[in-house]
């Protein structure tokens, strides 16, 4: 039974004081996994006796249990679903290790799942493509600005569909059937995200897609689907494995037209020359 259900159904039985917590643990669903007890207990002006007798009321053993049961069962792309954990790292050599440790789990498993064929067809679709259009927003937004610039080394006609966000509609008119969207697709990702997927596919272009949900409604639609693994050890989500992959393919992509991508290279370099741009 879900928590709205436990609390409906014994809700009229409750006291006065219990109620008021009812009502702040129902206002308050999509964040309860960052609370504890004595938040809950303060929001609602209630004691923490009340609090431990609300939660045996719905059906729990204690807060802990309701707890577990929230953390079990809240979405896992919510951040505050690991609020908690963070609080209590501070800098602990051990937290550092299984942080790194699962970064290099992440990486692993990626490997794994990945197929030669799938990395083979994206690199393909890539270089040749008229036009390779990149995207991604939120926490996607830092992998593509990375695709973007490695993709640009190897070949010119790179747009970072992000920089147009104020003009989408009107950059878009330009894809073609020649072109190839490289997405970014990671979870709580914006509705907008599908929208250019399905008018770049209205389009004919084609569409590489690296995501952390390869069962996605965007994946359905994607002719190579590249899926990465994002598992974080705390609060937030990890993107050592998907900024490893996107290297790769930058890497193969200038390798793959090494001649062109050598003059575009020469010529980057002797414009850097020019400007005086860059450090020593």
């Amino acid at each position: 039974m879900k928590l709205r259900e436990l609390i409906l159904a014994a809700y009229d039985d409750l006291l006065p004081s219990e109620r008021k917590l009812a009502d702040v643990v129902m206002q308050r669903q999509a964040r309860l996994a960052s609370y504890s007890a004595t938040e809950l207990a303060e929001f609602a002006g209630v004691s923490k006796a009340t609090a431990a007798r609300f939660f045996r009321r719905i059906g729990y053993q204690n807060f802990n249990h309701f707890r577990d049961d929230v953390r079990a069962n809240a979405p896992a792309e919510s951040p505050l679903v690991g609020l908690e954990g963070v609080a209590k790292l501070g800098g602990d050599a051990s937290a550092l290790e299984r942080h790194v440790a699962i970064d290099a789990r992440n990486l692993a498993t990626t490997l794994q799942n990945l197929g030669s064929e799938e990395v083979r067809s994206a690199i393909a679709a890539l270089g040749s493509a008229q036009r390779i259009w990149v995207v991604g927003f939120r926490n996607g937004y830092a992998t593509a600005f990375y695709a973007h610039a490695l993709f640009s080394h190897a070949k010119p006609n790179v747009a970072l569909l992000n920089n147009s966000a104020s003009k989408i509609a009107d950059v878009l008119a330009d894809v073609g059937n020649k072109d190839t969207l490289f997405v970014i697709d990671f979870r709580r990702r914006l509705r907008l995200l599908g929208q250019i997927v399905s008018v770049a596919r209205q389009a004919g272009a084609r569409v590489v897609l690296l995501t952390d949900s390869p069962v996605s409604e965007l994946a359905r639609q994607a002719d190579v689907v590249l899926g990465c693994t994002t598992t974080g050890s705390a609060i937030f989500h990890s993107y050592v494995a998907p900024m490893s992959l996107v290297n790769y393919l930058g890497a193969s992509l200038v390798a793959a037209m090494r001649p062109s991508a050598r003059k575009r290279m020469e010529r980057i370099e002797l414009i850097h020359d020019f400007l005086s741009d860059l450090e020593e």
